[in-house]
């Protein structure tokens, strides 16, 4: 059953459009993501959805029955109630049944009902109605909803009577998607929700809509989060939307095959096109030949020509350069301790980072991390420790609030002043490849929109040709596209860098090195990534629960070495471990077997094909390939066979 249906949706600002035959389709219990670059129109069509934005045409189609629920990107929640009050008028509906159930009870135990048999079993029966629907809505457990949800949502060390008034905006936003949460509407409308969050709380949000029940549209730049949950992806490209049957890693994939079967098809019409036009030129003239040039100029006339296919829109375009080399010896701080107004963050943390490593700073909000950063940069005085550079050590700061920029300053201004002996035609190309071009480039860096003063700080960053770079949140407020250009930036550079960051996608392609600052452990470190990371902290948390376990079967006795459950326990973990990846090997050998055996299909047919057979060099080419992959193939089977024993 349909869900959402979106028909034509065309919406203009000025005469600017922004989307135009605009079509999307949800079904029941699909998982869509919506995508594309900054301003694109992600959110206008969300706003339309949601009825907060008039299309000029095209219709909204939505069952009667069903409810949507929309989360703003910021949500500025007005409300004199407390956060646990706030949760209680999202279900104020179940406590008035609740409330009514009562009295029915106080009803039946009436003398007057009680002997009355007609009027008893009139009141049962409608008790007997409200108890069920009050269960199948969720009546007996709406309480302990809320209170689960306001944990996973990172809101257990508030207490209930905390005022939502009191709250910043971006604890508002995350009690707005409590609200949501608690209604549980059939269609689920997310505008970026994963904003405000930390890791912990991510994977939690991720856990809760694997499960939901009911239908989800999701605008999100966290490319792990969108490959977790959703099973539909509809990119927002040039006021078009185009669909992809898959999650955002499929979509990446999807989008440079269609991209280049079109090219193909662009190319061989052409082909095809100046082949007919070279004989008409050449025949047209001749007696002889001029029927047979007529027919092709017929031909050509009523050829249904291919448009050249749209590549990607402009991309960001920089790298990350040094001015030279460090020493071996990058950055050493020993027994830093710092808190605020006698509430310590941290005591006696140790940092010590070699060159070319790629080292990331996890934790909870509030743990420290900024103030950590800060330290290290020596913008912060510890109130014990000390932090020290190695030789030829040039750090480089990339702030998360850019507070540095002049807001006063034009685009152009911001980089000429830390470079005032670089030519401006210098600058305007460094800012071109910044996606600052034209009169871009002489906007007030007050009017910068979150995406663009991200984009001129990192431009900043690039021209100190810092071999050291420590950055804070540098993926924040970059469209998906952007954060894929910083990572490839990022991937080449020769220096060291350290950085704090929520998404895990770029986690995962940057770090080699994971430090966790939390309140009771201090800094924790792990070598791997953040897939390994999180593998090791599961398996932690199995061990702690684990040995409560022991501790209480043996009257609360701790053990000062592994016991053999434990190393049993252990053992198993590996075997699984191993076999996990026994599995997902034979996974991806199938298909690697089929996309070779579909891609040897379609070589082996162009060979039929009379501009491919007439054609020996090109006939020759495909052979070649098709007996390199049919090698591969070989291999392949070889290798499934194997993993089968």
């Amino acid at each position: 059953m349909i869900a959402l249906q979106c028909v034509n949706i065309t919406k203009s600002f000025g005469v600017e459009t922004i989307l135009q035959d605009a079509k999307l389709e949800i079904k029941e219990n699909e998982r869509v993501a919506l995508v594309g670059r900054n301003g694109a129109g992600k959110s206008t069509l969300l706003k339309i959805i949601a009825g907060e934005l008039q299309q000029d045409s095209g219709q909204i189609t939505m069952p009667k029955e069903k409810k949507l629920g929309y989360l703003a990107q910021e949500t500025d929640l007005t409300s004199k109630r407390t956060i646990f009050d706030e949760m209680l008028a999202v279900v104020e509906h179940l406590r008035t049944m609740e409330q009514e159930i009562r009295d029915l009870e106080m009803k039946m135990a009436d003398p007057a009902v009680y002997d009355d048999k007609t009027a008893y079993e009139k009141v049962m029966q409608l008790y007997d109605e409200k108890q069920h629907d009050f269960e199948k809505q969720g009546g007996y457990q709406y309480e302990a909803n809320i209170r689960s949800i306001l944990n996973g949502l990172n809101f257990a060390n508030f207490s209930e009577d905390t005022l939502v008034s009191t709250l910043s905006g971006g604890q508002k936003t995350r009690l707005a998607l409590a609200k949501l949460l608690l209604a549980r509407p059939d269609l689920l409308i997310l505008d970026e929700p994963t904003n405000h969050l930390d890791i912990e709380t991510l994977t939690w949000l991720e856990q809760y809509l694997s499960g939901y029940d009911g239908a989800l549209l999701i605008v999100s730049h966290d490319r792990y989060f969108l490959d977790k949950i959703v099973n539909k992806t509809y990119e927002v490209t040039r006021s078009q939307i185009h669909e992809y049957k898959g999650n955002y890693s499929f979509y990446l994939e999807e989008k440079a095959r269609r991209y280049e079967q079109e090219m193909k098809a662009f190319e061989k019409q052409q082909g095809e096109i100046a082949k007919l036009e070279d004989f008409i030129q050449k025949n047209i003239v001749r007696d002889s030949t001029s029927k047979r040039a007529q027919s092709r100029r017929k031909q050509l006339e009523k050829m249904d020509k291919i448009d050249r296919p749209d590549g990607d829109e402009k991309s960001a375009k920089f790298s990350f350069h040094i001015e030279r080399e460090s020493g071996r010896e990058v950055l050493k701080a020993e027994n830093l301790t710092f808190g605020y107004e006698q509430t310590p963050l941290f005591d006696n943390v140790e940092v010590h980072m070699k060159r070319q490593e790629r080292v990331a700073l996890l934790g909870p909000n509030g743990a420290g991390k900024t103030t950590l950063l800060k330290l290290l940069m020596q913008r912060l005085t510890p109130e014990q420790g000390s932090v020290t550079y190695g030789s030829k050590v040039t750090p480089g700061y990339y702030e998360q609030q850019q507070s540095e920029l002049n807001e006063k300053n034009t685009v152009l201004e911001e980089l000429w002043q830390d470079h005032p002996t670089t030519l401006e035609k210098d600058i305007r190309t460094v800012l071109g490849n910044f996606l600052f071009s034209g009169e871009d480039v002489l906007k007030q860096v007050a009017d910068l929109s979150g995406g663009e003063r991200a984009r001129l700080s990192l431009a900043k960053l690039m021209m100190q040709k810092a071999n050291l770079l420590i950055f804070d949140e540098p993926t924040n407020h970059l469209d998906l596209d952007s954060k894929e250009v910083l990572e490839a930036a990022l991937s080449e550079f020769p220096g060291t860098m350290l950085f704090v960051s929520h998404d895990r996608y770029f986690l995962n392609r940057m770090a080699t090195r994971i430090l966790e600052l939390t309140p009771e452990e201090g800094l924790k470190e792990y070598i791997g990534d953040y897939d390994y990371y999180r593998m090791k902290k599961e398996e932690e948390a199995e061990i702690a629960a684990l040995q409560a376990e022991e501790q209480a079967a043996s009257g609360g006795v701790s053990e000062d070495h592994p016991s053999a459950n434990k190393q049993a326990f252990l053992d198993d973990k590996e075997a699984k471990r191993e076999e996990r990846k026994r599995l997902r090997q034979i996974e991806q050998s199938e298909a690697d077997i089929e996309k070779l055996e579909q891609e040897i299909e379609t070589l082996e047919a162009s060979l039929y094909d009379p501009a491919v057979y007439e054609d020996y060099e090109e006939a020759q080419k495909i052979q070649d390939d098709i007996d390199q992959k049919r090698a591969k193939l070989e291999e392949t089977m070889e290798t499934w066979e194997a993993l089968q024993t």
